[in-house]
């Protein structure tokens, strides 16, 4: 495998060498709240900007999770219309699975590697991605997909918007993850869970985080 990162990139990226410190130091960025569109935003520019959401903080996560000698795995989670999709990075450690996920919410964070398989770590997700009126709207999950098939795009070093990689994880083979049975059966989150699920991590126009150590990523790039 041959790519060129800046120097001041790559040792950014270097010191991030478990999925741990990977996990921190996304949570120390900002979230992108897209206040001008959407926007794909391409590592490079994620680490030059220090802010993110979850699909560009995961693909940054597998960028990182490459320079160290993990394979840069992405996973989708789909949800049913009420809802939108949530992508990680996703590891193996000692076997098992786990994830990087960036989010601005008390749920939906990061997954030790303690999972058999790529199903029972997308399960995991499942009763907390509720939305304000209780519905559990996760519905499916795609295969975990190695990010080196866009080597040829220069995913890894453009400062370009890399919204091919987000467009075709959405497209790939989804797993259901329950019957049309179980889904008329589910019972809505209380509002013990509703009012935990809206507790946040950052607000629009503040400077730093508002929830826990006040973190400042400088990344000097």
């Amino acid at each position: 495998m041959r790519y060129y990162l800046p120097k001041r990139a790559l040792k950014i990226l270097k010191k991030l060498d478990t999925p741990i410190k990977i996990q921190n130091f996304l949570d120390g960025m900002k979230i992108n709240f897209e206040e001008d569109g959407d926007t794909y935003l391409s590592p490079m520019i994620v680490l030059e900007q220090g802010i993110c959401h979850c699909a560009e903080g995961a693909i940054l996560a597998a960028l990182a999770l490459r320079v160290n000698g993990w394979p840069p795995l992405l996973m989708d989670l789909k949800t049913n219309k009420n809802d939108v999709d949530h992508v990680v990075a996703v590891f193996q450690r000692f076997g098992k699975w786990g994830a990087i996920s960036k989010t601005n919410h008390a749920v939906l964070r990061y997954r030790e590697p303690i999972y058999d398989s790529p199903r029972e770590l997308a399960m995991s997700y499942f009763h907390e991605y509720f939305d304000d009126r209780g519905r559990k709207n996760l519905r499916s999950f795609s295969r975990p997909l190695n990010l080196k098939i866009f080597d040829h795009r220069g995913w890894m070093t453009t400062r370009k918007e890399v919204d091919y990689i987000p467009e075709y994880l959405d497209k790939i083979k989804h797993f259901s993850i329950l019957t049309k049975q179980q889904i008329r059966n589910l019972r809505k989150a209380d509002q013990i869970e509703i009012a935990a699920g809206k507790l946040v991590e950052w607000e629009r126009g503040h400077r730093e985080r508002i929830f826990g150590d006040k973190i400042k990523n400088k990344l000097n790039f």
